[in-house]
């Protein structure tokens, strides 16, 4: 019953603070633009916020972010309550080992890292863990995020994936195991993408490059299986596999543990899937 009381203080205490609040927005202008969807008209006023890239978005953003934390810096409650989430959190947290060449490999966040680091376990899935990719040090406020990971079939390399700022386009960088550095290359306009090993070499799925205007906001179509040998540029990668009749199918590569097959597979939302093998092996 205490526990009750205590919480409809706190929510009385909570809304006679926001009824207490004035707000005064920054004035957000209207513009003259209609787009015609198959003959029915729509007015769409607030269209220029969508330009991600203008000084006028950056400042209207601006003044919207100066009231949202006038606002959340007042409740006075807000600074218990991040104390009270801190330490529900701070606790160490591991993922289950996976098997990469001769060693293993387990995330883990020592309970409130922005992102989890990724440590080799030499020879046996209870070594000590020692850091191998540490996304924290990419970047000073923790926004760079280690997405798919692949080790060669001798556990020699590391693909790995990153990501900045929650972009769905990632690059992929490749990390010797032996000698514990980074291979020159980068592999860009990744997105939607897997990496699976064949010989001394991975297939990914990326885009074409997209003009320096569209990077977030532009329209994705045609996705494309690439080759890439280590140590290349990837200018050099080779075009595995396109299809020009679907731009919005996209399309993952994998091959099967002996690596003599390479699977294709193709999905668009949740209909139009095919699959594909090809046998590396065959002299055809």
């Amino acid at each position: 019953m205490k526990k009750i009381l205590s919480l409809s203080v706190v929510l009385f205490t909570f809304i006679q603070f926001i009824n207490g609040q004035p707000f005064s927005y920054p004035a957000t202008k209207k513009v003259e633009h209609t787009d015609d969807y198959f003959g029915t008209k729509v007015s769409d006023p607030y269209r220029w916020l969508e330009d991600d890239k203008s000084a006028e978005t950056a400042a209207w953003v601006k003044e919207e972010n100066k009231i949202t934390f006038d606002y959340l810096d007042k409740i006075p409650f807000r600074s218990k309550l991040k104390d009270r989430l801190t330490t529900l959190w701070n606790f160490q947290k591991r993922s289950v080992p996976f098997k990469g060449g001769n060693n293993y490999y387990m995330y883990m966040n020592d309970g409130l890292q922005n992102q989890y680091i990724l440590n080799v376990l030499k020879g046996k899935w209870n070594a000590t863990p020692e850091p191998f990719l540490d996304p924290n040090q990419l970047s000073s406020d923790g926004t760079v995020n280690i997405g798919a990971v692949s080790v060669s079939k001798d556990g020699k390399w590391v693909a790995y994936e990153i990501s900045k700022g929650g972009s769905d386009w990632s690059e992929i960088h490749i990390k010797n195991t032996w000698s514990n550095k980074e291979s020159p290359e980068t592999v860009q306009w990744v997105k939607f993408s897997g990496i699976s090993w064949e010989g001394n070499g991975f297939y990914y799925s990326r885009y074409d490059k997209p003009d320096s205007a569209n990077i977030l906001k532009g329209k994705n179509e045609f996705h494309k299986v690439y080759y890439h040998v280590v140590g290349s540029q990837q200018i050099a990668d080779k075009l595995v596999y396109q299809d020009k009749t679907h731009p919005q199918r996209n399309y993952g590569a994998g091959t099967t543990d002996d690596e003599r097959y390479l699977i294709l597979s193709g999905n668009e939302a949740s209909s139009n899937n095919n699959l594909m093998i090809k046998n590396q092996k065959s002299e055809s």
